[in-house]
């Protein structure tokens, strides 16, 4: 379970976790380290601690929720994207919510398809909050800038630009310096732009089509502040769930207009006898 949750962990960063579930057990007054507590370290070792602390109103709960939504609902809508291990609303570290992927397996390879998978589960914060509330914040500032940085090194590192071609544009060694021209240079930022545009426009698309499940998702998780993996497929099986709709059976009309007819003639028999059912000085009610 716990390779499963730290993918691409070095020995440090497991150390880490360690140390961080072992603080967190005596924390607790537990003999040992459970499940509870690995799990919360792995999350302390990615994202940063809880800071439950931090006041947040309820219309900024909203946006956050929508926002993370936005991204689980993307990250779900793409075949090339990691599977969605938890999403939450409670602020860690220097984010007010976080989104968090796990790969099924450690990869050494990334493919350009998956490449703009993560631009597009990057981008679809933003689309959420400006489908649902008309307007966006600044919660997109560190989700803009991760698809820049991987649109900048499709162009300039792995030749994975149609207008660019297989060059690249880093001169080993010198970090980031450019060595070539203005010209070109305007290339590249045009080429990220619409790499980035790309992206955001396909994560706008899916949260518009699924726009219901994306405002019933989002009220849920204001409730409960963290949904995991196994939740968020749930919430998303009932949206691929189609209404049982039960049809009686139509009985033909004559049948119907005719079983009324013969129980009002016979009530119109039992009253024209006499009876006591007679009502003094009223017209007898003719039958239609």
């Amino acid at each position: 379970m716990v390779a499963r949750q730290t993918p691409g962990f070095t020995g440090a960063d497991l150390a880490n976790l360690l140390n961080e579930a072992a603080i967190l057990a005596a924390r607790n007054k537990k003999v040992a380290i459970g499940t509870q507590e690995l799990e919360e370290a792995s999350l302390r070792v990615m994202a940063g601690p809880e800071k439950r602390s931090r006041l947040i109103t309820p219309e900024e709960k909203a946006i956050i929720a929508y926002h993370e939504v936005g991204h689980a609902l993307v990250m779900k809508s793409i075949a090339k994207s990691d599977p969605v291990h938890k999403v939450s609303v409670v602020s860690r570290g220097q984010a007010l919510g976080v989104t968090i992927q796990l790969p099924l397996k450690d990869r050494y390879l990334t493919s350009k398809s998956e490449l703009n998978a993560r631009m597009a589960a990057a981008m679809g914060g933003r689309a959420a909050e400006e489908i649902i509330f008309g307007d966006v914040t600044t919660g997109a500032k560190q989700d803009i800038e991760h698809a820049t940085s991987i649109a900048r090194q499709m162009v300039c590192e792995f030749g994975m630009s149609d207008r660019l071609g297989l060059v690249t544009l880093h001169r080993k060694g010198d970090g980031d310096s450019m060595f070539f021209s203005e010209l070109t240079a305007a290339d590249v930022d045009a080429e990220v732009k619409a790499l980035t545009d790309a992206a955001y426009r396909e994560a706008h698309d899916i949260c518009q089509k699924r726009r219901a499940t994306l405002v019933r998702i989002a009220e849920h998780l204001q409730v409960v502040e963290t949904i995991d993996g196994a939740e968020l497929d749930r919430l998303l099986f009932e949206e691929a769930i189609p209404p049982v709709t039960v049809r009686v059976p139509e009985i033909a009309e004559s049948a119907v207009a005719a079983r009324i007819a013969a129980a009002e003639a016979h009530d119109w028999d039992e009253a024209s006898d006499g009876s006591a059912h007679d009502s003094e000085g009223l017209p007898p009610i003719a039958a239609s």
